[in-house]
């Protein structure tokens, strides 16, 4: 079953066009990468889907229903989550705190604690501690953390390995995968080793247009079919 899909979308910045055509689906339960170079609209197309920056032409549907003319927090009440690449996290509140008020569900907190530090542990270590002070990678564990704790049916991740150590790629894989036993993913990835482990399905940016697709087992008989779009 679709859950999401994408047709024609046509985005700008202004009156740069960034995203020319994009079309694409999801299916339930599944694991979709959009992988491509930086700049070619990646970020773009999951800003156009939460209505971020909505596009100027095009349909994205949701479960069947329309979301080009919602409101960002409208998309959210839907079920749509977002693990943005900033990590975006309360840098003043301390661990617990940030994860508290990911779960609008006052009931379902002392759950979603308990997912978050089992998730990853050096949270519960730290919890008590300001998030603003937490190295890079456990920051970005928190904010994993937070997008998984939400009651969300499609998550959006944004180059969640993006700058971190081995080891921590390796826990954040883990996580993403646990949490694809539960959620449907849409996965902006440029690890080619961790989006081939997680991913389902692929689609390639270039240039704001889709230029390839197809399922990992593909992929991975074809080393070369991604990494020719990833080259500088």
């Amino acid at each position: 079953m679709t859950l999401l899909e994408l047709d024609g979308i046509e985005t700008y910045y202004g009156e740069s066009h960034i995203l020319e055509g994009v079309s694409l689906s999801v299916g339930e339960g599944e694991v979709v990468a959009l992988v491509g170079r930086n700049g070619v609209g990646k970020t773009t197309t999951l800003r156009s889907i939460l209505q971020l920056t909505p596009p100027r032409e095009g349909s994205i549907t949701y479960r069947d229903e329309q979301l080009v003319g919602l409101e960002t927090h409208e998309v959210a009440d839907r079920g749509v989550g977002w693990i943005p690449e900033d990590r975006r996290i309360f840098s003043q509140l301390t661990v617990a705190e940030n994860i508290r008020v990911a779960v609008p569900d006052r009931a379902a907190v002392d759950a979603a604690l308990s997912l978050a530090y089992d998730t990853f542990p050096i949270l519960e270590e730290r919890q008590g501690q300001d998030a603003g002070t937490l190295s890079g990678g456990q920051q970005q564990m928190l904010a994993l953390a937070r997008g998984l704790v939400g009651d969300n049916d499609l998550l959006l991740v944004d180059e969640p390995s993006e700058g971190l150590a081995p080891q921590i790629v390796a826990d954040v894989g883990e996580a993403l995968a646990e949490a694809a036993r539960d959620t449907t993913l849409l996965l902006v990835e440029q690890n080619l080793p961790l989006a081939l482990d997680l991913a389902d399905r692929f689609y390639v940016l270039d240039n704001g247009r889709v230029v390839d697709d197809g399922d990992a087992e593909e992929v991975s008989a074809d080393s070369d079919r991604l990494r020719r779009y990833l080259s500088a």
